[in-house]
């Protein structure tokens, strides 16, 4: 049996229904309309001025809480305008906010809004709204919206407090860094297998250093061992015991190989919820029934080797016990240099690697 005819190419996972598609809109520099003067219309204001957007408030009654955020805006200018919203005032925004007590002038609103081709959401009103405004997890640039789609806004609200605890505010001035330093390692003339690697080490060093300030230093060291590191040029093979095939089980060097890899080669005693992990570039190849035959296990180490030693970085992904008695995911890496991959290298071990 030839490798050839014992692999089998996995579709990509298909997304599941979605209620909304989350859309990141770019409003910096860029004109929003808000209809309304109460406190919640004030929420919005400091949200859309937040983004950049140049904010044009259009009420007959102006709120306290509008007036002080409208005299200290958090980004954008907020103009307050002292009457009623008029078509004419919708056109060249951006998008159209309204904050309504009664439904006929939302829905007037609304249709005055897709006249001018303006996208528009109305507070409170999902019904009529062409887009919504989820809660939010504040680490920009790094930013995190969460959504019900109406139907739980405090099931919502929960689950920010929660990603709130786990998130350091540090965060954002290590994507702050990313977001300088994109253009260096572009310009370094690393390979893009080596800039993707740098990548992988800047996020690895983030998250045990969310507290630390990024500095300048922090980048040329990071530069400087991708670039003395002959890895990055080469590929690896490495091999993961799925145990059970939980997916709630993968401890994070598995979540992290599977995100880094190349080429992911699995059985069928795999999950797709463990699958699920790989970064959806990866290519992933059915090779074995897991049947342990000698003469198939020597075929995939040739596929494993093969592939490595053309620069990829393999994934060996094997499902373990059915009973479900592993509790934790085996990683064991392996240069690109190896000859040969013996099936013995995983450990069949409970333990968390």
């Amino acid at each position: 049996m030839t490798v050839h005819r014992m692999t089998c190419e996995a579709r990509p996972g298909r997304i599941g229904p979605l209620a909304t598609l989350p859309v990141f809109l770019a409003l910096d520099g860029k004109r929003a309309v808000l209809a309304g003067g109460s406190a919640a219309a004030a929420w919005k204001a400091e949200l859309l001025s937040a983004a950049g957007a140049r904010v044009d408030v259009y009420a007959e009654e102006i709120s306290d809480e509008l007036r002080m955020i409208a005299a200290g805006p958090p980004r954008g200018e907020i103009m307050v305008h002292q009457r009623a919203c008029k078509a004419d005032d919708l056109k060249g925004a951006a998008v159209a906010v309204g904050a309504f007590e009664e439904e006929a002038g939302a829905a007037s609103f609304v249709q005055a809004a897709r006249a001018a081709g303006v996208l528009a959401n109305v507070v409170d009103n999902p019904a009529l709204s062409d887009f919504t405004l989820g809660a939010i997890v504040n680490r920009s640039p790094l930013v995190i919206g969460i959504s019900t789609d109406g139907a739980a806004p405090v099931f919502a609200q929960t689950i920010r407090a929660k990603l709130e605890a786990l998130l350091p505010r540090g965060f954002a001035a290590w994507a702050l860094a990313a977001q300088s330093w994109r253009a260096a390692v572009k310009a370094s003339g690393l390979t893009f297998a080596a800039r993707r690697k740098f990548w992988q080490r800047f996020t690895a060093h983030a998250m045990t250093h969310a507290e630390n300030e990024p500095m300048d230093a922090d980048f040329e060291r990071l530069i400087a061992e991708i670039q003395g590191h002959e890895a990055a040029e080469h590929g690896s093979v490495t091999m993961v015991d799925a145990g059970s095939g939980d997916a709630e089980l993968l401890t994070l060097r598995a979540v992290r190989a599977l995100q880094s890899a190349d080429v992911i080669l699995f059985d069928e005693r795999v999950s797709h919820d463990v699958l699920d992990f790989a970064r959806r570039e990866a290519r992933k190849l059915l090779v074995s029934s897991g049947s342990g035959r000698s003469t198939e296990q020597d075929d995939i180490n040739a596929l494993m080797t093969g592939l490595a030693k053309k620069g990829k970085h393999v994934v060996r992904l094997t499902g373990g016990d059915p009973s479900g008695s592993l509790h934790g995911i085996a990683v064991e890496e392996m240069p690109a240099s190896s000859t040969a991959v013996p099936a013995s290298s995983v450990a069949r071990s409970g333990a968390a690697a």
